[in-house]
């Protein structure tokens, strides 16, 4: 059976838990038809705009009595968002199985990533959470709030937290059993929780978001997966996007991949991060990386579609 890991883009899950329960019905039907193919899926998912909404709620519970309602960390927020969004697609797509007359158990692990303490991220704040805003209101939130706020890939202003580099994925016996098991795991929300290692085993929570695109890539390999799949918005990366002279790619080297990015084809807070998975695990792996829409995942995996990322 073809293992493949799957990373779902922030158009697959919505803003706010009522666009959530709607998108995750349709995320399923593009799912399901992977599991009708007969490939093993495992599914990671994003999670800005949820881990974003989560701390907000939390800081604001707090302003009304901090001694009573004490300050979330930013990594409780992700461990929240994880079972909030695994809650919904868990379920949604158990329900289209069923009605496909699959029956193949779903379950959502709770998965702490470990990131390096002295990872430069932590000193320059990158990756977006929450929700968007006018640049009046980002400037007076960064104020008001003492966050730090960016353009996102000219979408709007959003806050930025670090993004340190995930470097082991602490669950991944139990990933690995789940899967060994035959069940669809969804794993690595968000990312997964970032922990950094202390004395005595500990594992301590730090404030950041993982990139989920560089997550899967980790975890792809780890698993030895056959293919990453990463799902975003359009059918295929492009050089000169938006442009008249917009070049959609099909089949692209890891060397040509790469001359792409330092020729900065691809924005930061948008596709880079997506190419740049993709050329990681191909080069490790030596195996491929297919970058396409979620509605064209199933034509992608057979060749006809996506752009392909290969050693």
């Amino acid at each position: 059976m073809t293992k493949v890991v799957v990373a779902l883009g922030g158009n697959a899950l919505g803003n706010n838990l009522e666009e959530q329960m709607e998108a995750v019905k349709q995320t399923a039907l593009s799912i399901v038809d992977l599991v009708e193919e007969g490939y093993q899926v495992v599914l990671v998912h994003g999670n800005g705009p949820q881990a974003g909404m989560i701390k907000l709620a939390m800081d604001e519970l707090t302003a009304t009595d901090e001694k009573k309602y004490p300050p979330v960390s930013l990594s409780v927020a992700v461990a929240m968002s994880q079972t909030y969004i695994g809650y919904d697609l868990q379920n949604a797509l158990r329900e289209e199985m069923l009605h496909r007359g699959i029956h193949k158990p779903v379950v959502t692990v709770a998965t702490q990533v470990v990131v390096d303490k002295d990872d430069p991220a932590f000193d320059k704040p990158t990756k977006p959470i929450g929700r968007f805003m006018e640049k009046d209101e980002a400037v007076r939130m960064a104020i008001e709030k003492d966050i730090t706020v960016m353009e996102d890939a000219g979408r709007g202003y959003r806050q930025v937290v670090a993004s340190p580099k995930p470097k082991e994925i602490v669950e991944l016996e139990t990933i690995n059993t789940l899967i060994g098991a035959d069940q669809l795991v969804i794993s690595c929300g968000g990312g997964g929780i970032p922990v950094i290692k202390e004395a005595n085993d500990h594992l301590k929570g730090v404030p950041a978001v993982i990139d989920k695109d560089y997550c899967s890539a980790l975890l792809a390999e780890t698993i030895d997966a056959d293919f990453l799949v990463i799902l975003t918005a359009v059918e295929q990366v492009a050089l000169n996007f938006g442009t008249v002279e917009q070049k959609n790619l099909e089949n692209v080297s890891v060397e040509e991949m790469k001359k792409y990015v330092r020729e900065g084809h691809f924005a930061p807070g948008s596709m880079l991060p997506k190419v740049e998975a993709a050329i990681d695990f191909a080069e490790k792996s030596g195996k491929r990386t297919l970058i396409t829409s979620l509605e064209k995942a199933k034509d992608g995996l057979a060749g006809k579609t996506g752009t392909v990322i290969s050693k």
